[in-house]
């Protein structure tokens, strides 16, 4: 627990104290924001120029954090710290966040730099997001870790992912085979990236909104970690009931990272914005909670999770199939949020009942996790 608190409150201060840095470093760049004036909507008034690429920031405090939450796990007594040494989990998960956040990079550089809104071109970003997921994917269930027993023989255990789809856990009876969970993970990373991207179009929406997300798997991550399979002070008791998951402490300590580097950030991101976390952030979050959602095995809880993406995303659906079928739209305008803008709604009350959104979400996802463990103990 202790390494998790210190990542946490390390990414929390460099996020908070480098975000002002970074303010000043991209509006010398000229790195504002290209807003579009012609929307009608309140939320773009006064906003052009802002400096944005703002997710640089947490992305690199969440890293930083990483490290400095390995030197307090060496702190530690032996019996603790099975996980000291760096894994491909965090591997896989800042490798998700970073590359993820790599691909919105190049976008808002191409706007920045053209003066536009339009950044890189639809397929590109999709070729980006597909890659990023198929390389991930692929070191997430083709590495398994490694374990010496008594004898010295050294066994293979636990990938980073499943070829199992997962709700609570994993659920035996939907064992898909390594090349269809490579193709699902592409997916998860694609719809989460695309998720957390469609909500930030308000100052501190989806960053307040990350960070609820990011906090949940932080608490589950450790959840698992203190019933897991692979701790033999635990599983001594055949009758306790475990999780088997690879490198749940890592997971754990990374999503605390990313969440306190996010609340770091949102001190500058709330409104008025003075930054914006653009493209870089809103993949890279996404990217890794599709991590998360993948190395908890909860995949199939992450739509419940990330509730308020799903819901932000789907009005942007039904608003292109009503006007593409009907030739009329469902919403003033999408994604949701800013039909709640043109209705009249301010900015503030919008984001704040948002977020009401997000916690339910939240709350119900930990909920079913809490229910299952009860009744998975009898």
């Amino acid at each position: 627990m202790r390494a998790v608190i210190v990542a946490i409150g390390v990414a929390f201060l460099v996020s908070l104290l480098a975000t002002p840095l970074a303010i000043k470093v991209f509006a010398r760049l000229k790195a504002g924001q290209p807003i579009r004036s012609n929307l009608g909507l309140a939320s773009n008034e006064g906003k052009k120029g802002t400096p944005t690429m703002g997710g640089v920031v947490f992305i690199l405090a969440t890293v930083i954090a990483y490290v400095a939450g390995h030197l307090a796990l060496t702190t530690l007594p032996d019996a603790q710290i099975a996980q000291v040494e760096p894994t491909i989990t965090a591997l896989v998960l800042l490798g998700l966040m970073v590359f993820s956040g790599a691909v919105g990079f190049i976008d808002d550089f191409l706007k920045v730099r053209k003066r536009h809104s339009g950044g890189l071109n639809k397929r590109g970003k999709l070729f980006g997001q597909i890659l990023v997921g198929a390389i991930f994917g692929v070191v997430a269930l083709y590495f398994p870790s490694s374990m010496t027993d008594a004898s010295g023989a050294t066994t293979n255990t636990e990938t980073v992912g499943s070829s199992t789809l997962s709700f609570i856990r994993d659920i035996p009876a939907l064992e898909i085979g390594k090349i269809a969970s490579v193709i699902v993970i592409i997916l998860v990373v694609m719809a989460a990236t695309n998720g957390v991207n469609l909500t930030d179009g308000l100052d501190g929406l989806a960053t307040g909104a990350s960070v609820m997300v990011l906090a949940a798997y932080a608490l589950i991550a450790f959840w698992q970690y203190r019933h897991w399979c692979a701790d033999p002070t635990y599983t001594a008791n055949p009758d306790n009931y475990c999780y088997a998951v690879r490198d749940p402490l890592e997971i754990a300590l990374i999503a605390g990272a990313a969440a306190g580097a996010c609340v770091g950030f949102l001190w500058w991101n709330t409104s008025p914005a003075r930054i914006f976390m653009g493209d870089t952030g809103a993949l890279g979050l996404g990217g890794l909670i599709a991590g998360m959602a993948m190395s908890t095995r909860t995949i199939l809880l992450l739509p419940i999770l990330g509730g308020l993406f799903v819901i932000i995303t789907m009005s942007v659906v039904i608003q292109i199939i009503s006007f593409r079928t009907t030739g009329k739209r469902v919403f003033r305008m999408s994604p949701l949020q800013h039909h709640f803008e043109l209705a009249g709604w301010s900015e503030v009350n919008i984001v704040v009942r948002f977020w009401i959104i997000a916690g339910i979400g939240v709350a119900i996802a930990l909920g079913l996790f809490y229910s299952d463990f009860l009744a998975s103990m009898g």
